[in-house]
């Protein structure tokens, strides 16, 4: 890790209470470890907007395993994307419901269709993406 250095901000008296207050709900004993955060996640936010970035992301799903069309149709598309789909988690819910987490690694735009794809797939009753990064983004 490089050494660290000290830098200063000036912020509105409002909008640093509120940075305050966030910064206490989430449970940061102090500001630095806060802002750092903060701004690592943004980094990861524009690591994501350029496609050629090789990067990771999280595709979870709720689905009634019941729709036996909806169960090939998301084992298709996860063998049609062997590369990318590292890792699966499956975890039953209910007697009718199951979630799925996929753990995606490949370029951004890849990841994004991917995750879309899936998340579209008709029968899926919800479903959200996250994005992650291999640590470019603090390269």
């Amino acid at each position: 890790m490089d050494k660290v250095a000290r830098v200063g901000i000036s912020l509105e008296g409002d909008l640093l209470a509120k940075l305050d207050d966030y910064l206490t709900r989430k449970g940061y004993s102090n500001r630095s470890q806060g802002i750092r955060d903060i701004v690592r996640a943004r980094l990861v936010e524009d690591e994501w907007r350029d496609d050629e970035t090789e990067t990771v992301a999280t595709v979870n799903i709720v689905y009634d395993h019941h729709k036996r069309e909806l169960l090939d149709q998301l084992a298709q598309l996860q063998h049609d994307h062997l590369k990318e789909i590292v890792s699966a988690l499956h975890v039953h819910l209910d007697r009718e419901h199951c979630l799925e987490i996929l753990v995606l690694r490949g370029r951004a735009r890849d990841l994004r269709q991917i995750g879309e794809r899936i998340i579209a797939t008709k029968g899926v009753l919800h479903g959200t993406m996250s994005f992650s990064t291999t640590g470019g983004a603090f390269a």
